[in-house]
């Protein structure tokens, strides 16, 4: 965790999550994770899965990582390697890894071509407006609500949204595995607004002490347009807020122009960036 937070600050994930993501890896998705060490200190990290949440058959390199004082000897390429070892068997056409911008020469001489670029923003939640719930609809904290309509929302609204890799295969075994029953969910913060009894809306709240990471923010594709996403992430602002929570966390693909706009609105500003790059397997 203390590399984590002194390379990716703005990718917020307790302790907790940690372990239970090492202890109880999401079934049928062939995880594993690698890390390399110095004199018994941690000073980088990788894990690997097979994308379950599309109809592609795809890889996923995520969050490759390096103590800034350790770059430069090899470390990041043997992760890597063990990683392709790893996948290797699964024989998947295509290949996906997250990078930070100043190390996408190294990407593309592995192989991992540029694809499309995530910005992540950070506000400090000190003065939050109150939520603008519209006429007809009902802001509710997401503990009271039937986790399987949580569930239909996130796949309905996540089947058209800026990607590469498509999540229009997502289930509700592997969602409720990875979001629901994760144990850095804040069910008491996560928001949801509801009109005339359908949950049309989502803002998942995951949290680590004072820090939190907006997880999931839409509509259902029906309902947009009607400020009800806008509505349920203040909702759920303010709750977080409400309960400790000082600075929020958050990441866009640069193409998602209607979330983008919301958080700037509310005060959003970058922080760090990252691309999505694909390689393909030959």
């Amino acid at each position: 965790m203390a590399l984590r937070t002194r390379v990716l600050p703005h990718l917020v994930r307790g302790v907790a999550s940690t372990r239970q993501m090492l202890a109880q890896p999401p079934p049928g998705q062939h995880w594993t994770a690698f890390v390399a060490e110095v004199d018994d200190e941690v000073v980088g990290w990788v894990s690997t899965f097979r994308n379950a949440s599309s109809s592609r058959s795809v890889g996923e390199i995520s969050l490759l990582h390096v103590h800034p004082e350790y770059r430069g000897h090899g470390i990041g390429s043997g992760l890597l390697t063990a990683v392709l070892g790893h996948l290797a068997p699964l024989r998947l056409p295509l290949l996906r890894g997250r990078v930070l911008p100043e190390s996408l020469p190294y990407a593309r001489r592995r192989g991992f071509l540029p694809s499309r670029q995530t910005r992540f923003s950070a506000l400090e939640l000190t003065a939050l407006p109150p939520p603008a719930v519209p006429t007809g609809a009902r802001l509710v904290p997401l503990s009271e609500v039937d986790p399987h309509h949580v569930y239909e929302v996130q796949r309905d609204a996540s089947a058209d949204e800026p990607e590469d890799v498509a999540a229009d295969a997502l289930t509700y075994e592997h969602w409720r595995a990875d979001t629901w029953d994760n144990v850095g969910l804040d069910r008491e913060a996560s928001a949801g607004v509801e009109v005339t009894g359908v949950l049309a809306a989502i803002s998942l709240v995951k949290r680590d002490g004072s820090r939190m990471w907006s997880d999931y923010t839409a509509s259902r594709p029906e309902y947009r347009g009607r400020g009800l996403a806008t509505a349920a992430k203040v909702g759920a602002l303010r709750r977080a807020a409400g309960s400790g929570v000082t600075v929020a966390y958050t990441g866009n693909d640069e193409a998602n122009k209607p979330m983008l706009a919301i958080n700037e609105r509310l005060g959003y500003r970058p922080v760090a960036a990252q691309w999505s790059c694909l390689r393909e397997m030959s």
